[in-house]
């Protein structure tokens, strides 16, 4: 298995605050250009499709709105298997850390549950058309690429 780290940004950038997981990802990319060790990625989907993007790489971090009901712009950390995101919340999938179980038991190179750190940036607006976050998501993106 490979030593590289995958960043992964989520999110659709259409839906203002939907897009933080890829403005985050963008940010990471200009602070860590470079590194050989870190590939950074962005991606619109999540569950199963999400995890087959995590094949081949020892550890993931991944980067994505979430409602969680806390103050939008609030940033969390954890892990795939302690915490989700708005994109494992939907009916047509399985949230990350069932995608990841299921990873393993066909024989995928995955990182463990615990190798995949979730960043999740609390958002106000994931429903409505627009190419900006809105003001408390988009404060806290500097501080997310930080992490």
């Amino acid at each position: 298995m490979a030593t590289k780290t995958l960043v992964v940004g989520v999110g659709n950038p259409l839906l203002t605050d939907d897009s933080v997981g890829l403005r985050v990802a963008e940010g990471v990319r200009r602070s860590l250009a470079g590194r050989d060790d870190i590939e950074i990625a962005e991606e619109h989907c999540g569950g199963l499709r999400l995890m087959e993007r995590m094949v081949g790489y020892r550890r993931a971090v991944i980067v994505d709105a979430m409602l969680g009901g806390r103050a939008p712009g609030t940033i969390r950390c954890g892990s795939a298997a302690s915490m989700s995101t708005h994109r494992d919340a939907t009916a047509h999938d399985v949230d990350l850390a069932t995608a990841l179980r299921l990873g393993a038991r066909v024989g995928a190179l995955l990182p463990d549950a615990e190798d995949v750190v979730v960043i999740g940036i609390e958002a106000a607006d994931v429903e409505t058309f627009g190419e900006h976050c809105t003001p408390d998501v988009a404060a806290a993106i500097p501080a997310a690429i930080d992490v």
